[in-house]
């Protein structure tokens, strides 16, 4: 299901501090120009109660924000815009719930990334600054409700850490009633080195050359610092400690008096300062250039990988082969199979290019348990797939691909896909019905490429035709097929296959 490349592609991070969108037009060389830039102030992770749950306040804020977002990008097909959730949406418990509205108020999908990919996606956006250099960098990204410490070389990142600390978070709990003194300062600074200290060896040992700073709290610190004289250029730890003697002598938030201070940075600054300190001591920083690129950027320049087919999934999903010692020529098989099958159904499943991929890696992956031990690999594999790190995968999407994996074979637990995400339910469980066909056709591994299947599908009935005589010299499949008609009825499929 071939799709024209778009022209004009959008990226939205619902950050924990700040929503943001970036717009730009994708010319036919593959570069990007900005076309508009959207950032409202939310402070989602300012709304989370002690039950963590967003408070509805602050749920009517964001919801009026992305109701704005959604009437800039509405003629925007599917596929051109790309919008991630981060902290406040990883840990927040009615997520799920505010999500769903979110996505209607937008008209596009909203994908809930962990710290490990909002790190990476992170590195790539500050990779592509005109002022990068050569050699390892250390980055920092300090947001409403993480941190995040990456470093790499060129645009791959090689370790990424994804703290709890940010500058919503400390200021919501050292400064909450909008005092600030120096025993408060020292709290929110102490909590923070205790966070970093158990990741600074790994940090201090990759032997990183240079230190680069991003997002709004880091940008907002430098302009200040710059501004009041503090330093030239970038920040150093001696201009932090001045700002934080500034901000100590004033000593309320609502009052702060600083050159270049916005107005909606006021009740995060103390915070975030805080946060960056202990991020030049922990991890002996003594200067850190500032990039004015981070996520969203990132954003972008990774779906123009996946418009251009040059998706670090792929990357990831080869990188698991081998890894796990999966045998590659079952699982291409394997895949092969279920394509074709997929092709036969896309339509009348309604199944985009998306899913297609999905499937794909599903079938490459379905043997990653296999590792662990034969008895009930669907599950091991289930669980791998749920928990590892890999990279350019989304929450949403690291469950859907589990949830395949454990329902390839044996039972098929029609429950397991009503814990996705509303949209990935319905196509979730047609593409397992595929995936558990493909598997099953592959059973004996055969060396010969898999039977010319017809496959037709009305809702919730499959309908499979084989060549004539192919079943009577495959009696083990056809033993299967009548134990998978038992299976798929348990979730309400009817399963029938005939000769042709």
């Amino acid at each position: 299901m071939q799709q024209d490349k778009p022209d004009v592609v959008a990226a939205i991070d619902l950050g924990s501090n700040s929503f943001h969108m970036i717009v730009a037009r994708l010319d036919e060389t593959g570069t990007l120009k900005v076309l508009d830039r959207l950032r409202e102030s939310v402070r989602l992770g300012g709304g989370l109660t002690k039950k963590g749950k967003i408070d509805k306040k602050t749920r009517k804020r964001a919801l009026d924000c992305l109701e704005r977002f959604g009437q800039r990008i509405s003629d925007l097909p599917r596929g051109s815009v790309r919008v991630v959730g981060t902290n406040t949406l990883r840990v927040a418990k009615n997520s799920r719930a505010f999500v769903q509205k979110a996505e209607h108020m937008l008209g596009h999908e909203i994908e809930i990334i962990s710290g490990q990919e909002e790190a990476r996606i992170i590195f790539l956006g500050v990779a592509h600054g005109r002022a990068t250099r050569n050699g390892k960098r250390l980055v920092v990204d300090i947001g409403g409700g993480s941190t995040e410490l990456i470093v790499g070389e060129g645009a791959i990142s090689e370790i990424r850490e994804s703290l709890h600390i940010g500058c919503v978070s400390a200021s919501r709990d050292y400064f909450e009633d909008d005092k600030i003194t120096e025993k408060r300062m020292e709290k929110a600074e102490m909590a923070a080195r205790l966070t970093i200290y158990p990741h600074a060896h790994e940090f201090h040992k990759s032997d990183w050359q240079e230190a680069v700073g991003c997002s709004g709290t880091i940008k907002a610190i430098r302009n200040i610092a710059q501004a009041e004289g503090w330093c030239d250029s970038g920040l150093t730890l001696d201009a932090l400690y001045e700002m934080r003697a500034a901000i100590i002598k004033q000593g309320d938030i609502r009052s702060l008096n600083l050159a270049e201070m916005k107005e909606d940075r006021k009740p995060v600054l103390p915070g975030g300062l805080a946060v960056l300190i202990a991020v030049f001591e922990a991890l002996n920083i003594s200067h850190m250039r500032v990039s004015d690129l981070a996520l969203r950027e990132g954003l972008l320049y990774d779906l123009v990988g996946r418009i251009n087919r040059e998706d670090v999934r792929d990357a990831t999903v080869d990188s698991a082969l081998q890894r796990w010692s999966i045998d590659k020529s079952h699982a291409e098989a394997v895949a092969a199979t279920a394509l074709q099958l997929y092709s036969q159904v896309a339509d009348k499943w309604k199944l985009n290019t998306e899913r297609e991929n999905m499937l794909r890696w599903a079938a490459l992956l379905h043997e990653i348990g296999l590792q662990v031990a034969h008895s009930s690999f669907q599950k091991h594999g289930a669980y791998i797939l749920a928990n590892a790190d890999l990279p350019g995968f989304s929450r949403p999407e690291q469950e859907l691909l589990a949830t395949l994996v454990l329902n390839h074979r044996k039972k098929f637990r029609f429950d397991t896909f009503l814990d996705l995400v509303e949209t990935a339910q319905t196509a979730g469980s047609r593409l397992c019905v595929i995936l558990r066909l493909a598997a099953l056709l592959h059973r004996g591994r055969p060396s010969e490429s898999g039977p010319d299947v017809g496959i037709e599908v009305d809702g919730m009935e499959i309908k499979l035709s084989f060549p004539e005589g192919w079943l009577d010299d495959h009696p083990l499949t056809n033993v299967d097929l009548k134990r998978e008609k038992g299976y798929l009825k348990q979730a309400d499929y009817r399963l029938v296959y005939q000769k042709t």
